[in-house]
């Protein structure tokens, strides 16, 4: 007798808030809705290249780590869920955007592209690491995020009221 197919269907809740202090500086509290974890309190800064006192990492470093520690963590978890034996996971990646600017206008900036060389240690077959890494990019919320065009929303809080901007 075959066992009933179980179905989890969930959905995933970040809320930060964040305060200006000092030059460029951001103190960011970041919490998951609903899961009981968190705060968590994050610093961002910018160089002094870009007027910031380089206190903390800017925020696009952050992005980076977390794509990249996103990609690895679900390698190693669904490595046990998939029964992949794997030992160990080195991952290099690289972000890179291009940036415009005219005269004294703010910069415009797009990315120009984004990669990962995954280093998996394990003595499974080529094609179960091959959908590791494929079940990975597909449970690695921010790899499927950049994977689809989305919407950003921005509302601005001008005599009490909200604007979208």
């Amino acid at each position: 007798m075959t066992e009933p197919v179980k179905e989890l269907n969930f959905e995933v809740v970040y809320e930060t808030e964040g305060r200006s202090v000092g030059k460029l500086r951001n103190e960011i509290s970041i919490s998951w809705v609903g899961a009981n974890e968190g705060p968590w309190e994050m610093a961002t800064d910018e160089g002094t290249f870009h007027g910031g006192e380089d206190t903390a990492p800017p925020p696009i470093a952050y992005w980076a780590a977390g794509f990249t520690g996103c990609i690895m963590t679900q390698i190693r978890a669904f490595s046990k869920r998939m029964r992949i034996p794997i030992n160990d996971v080195t991952v290099k990646a690289r972000f890179a955007w291009e940036g415009h600017q005219i005269e004294r206008n703010p910069y415009v900036t797009s990315p120009k592209g984004f990669g990962f060389d995954i280093d998996i240690d394990s003595e499974a077959p080529t094609e179960d690491i091959v959908r590791l890494v494929e079940a990975a990019k597909k449970g690695c919320f921010i790899d499927q995020t950049m994977a689809v065009a989305n919407t950003v929303d921005h509302r601005l809080k001008i005599d009490g009221e909200w604007i979208d901007v």
